[in-house]
């Protein structure tokens, strides 16, 4: 059956064409804006990738383990999409021009990355002991290969099963997706809300408690920027597996807007951490980006700390 499928692909590439035909400003417009995207989100989350590799304090932390993960596979998100988003591609069950659900998966990998990564500072800041005692290090990378695995043996399942049994396990997937999304990004986010609003009300005025402060909000941003993004997908998958309709109601990847909505996140997600963190904001601007205006300040991210200190080692 693979070999088939790539039987097929290999004679349709040679007529697979842009997006949409460049015959007019519009479609020319929406072809530049994938390109776009896709650059942005290989630049941006390259960029955080490199910063978190170079400062040993930022490795030192779990939560950068999870935003190293998250961005990787937003980095292969955007390779992918030269291809799934500029291209005249379905990426469906049965098109000729599908990428075997290998696009998908590491979009479904940054998405698990982001739920992990709130659970796991939910853990942090409401049992900072416990937390500090059962996710080490070695337990942190060992939830990471989990749901690396997991994706990747979804793909490999829906490769290998029938056309009716993928679309099955997509629909569960996605129906499973949102339980998740709003435990975690609504309910386990409003309690670290007001658990970290409880904590800070008892602290003395200082810096330190308005930093603390603004890293409660960049949280919230974060999942509500999350929820935008995924939802509306989640929620169409599920609402047409229920109805019985086609569950691809454009005519490529790349026209999609729940799609599209979707690998936006792969751009706001990485920009947000930059924005809330001061040590990997400086090491972006000075060891990556190399920009002179920081340089001059003559700031060493090595040594600074981090602006969201919700959180334990």
């Amino acid at each position: 059956m693979i070999l088939s499928s790539l039987m097929n692909i290999s004679e349709s590439s040679a007529g697979l064409g842009t997006v949409l035909p460049l015959t007019s400003f519009e479609n020319v417009l929406l072809f530049l804006f994938n390109v776009i995207l896709a650059t942005a989100i290989i630049f941006i989350n390259a960029s955080v990738f490199v910063s978190i590799v170079m400062n040993r304090s930022l490795r030192s932390e779990n939560r950068f383990m999870y935003m190293l993960s998250t961005c990787l596979s937003d980095i292969c998100t955007g390779v992918s999409y030269y291809y799934a988003g500029v291209m005249d591609v379905r990426d469906y069950y049965d098109s000729p021009t599908r990428t075997f659900y290998i696009a998908l998966t590491f979009l479904g990998l940054s998405y698990m990355a982001i739920l992990a990564a709130q659970a796991d500072r939910y853990h942090a800041v409401s049992a900072p002991f416990k937390y500090s005692q059962r996710m080490t290090r070695n337990r942190t990378l060992l939830v990471i290969l989990a749901y690396w695995v997991y994706g990747f043996l979804i793909a490999a399942v829906n490769n290998l099963v029938t056309l009716g049994v993928a679309k099955r396990v997509t629909f569960l997937a996605a129906f499973v997706g949102n339980i998740f999304s709003i435990i975690i990004m609504i309910g386990l986010n409003l309690r670290l809300f007001f658990i970290a609003k409880f904590q800070l009300g008892r602290e003395p005025a200082s810096e330190e408690r308005d930093n603390k402060r603004a890293s409660i909000y960049l949280i919230i941003i974060v999942a509500v920027c999350f929820l935008i993004a995924w939802l509306p997908l989640f929620l169409h998958v599920i609402v047409c597996n229920f109805a019985g309709t086609s569950c691809y109601m454009f005519r490529n990847e790349g026209t999609d807007p729940l799609r599209i909505l979707a690998r936006l996140n792969a751009v706001t997600t990485p920009l947000l951490y930059i924005r809330g963190c001061t040590a990997l904001r400086s090491t972006v601007m000075i060891k990556v980006w190399r920009i002179p205006c920081c340089k001059s300040k003559g700031v060493n991210p090595q040594n600074m700390e981090t602006t969201i200190h919700i959180e334990v080692k």
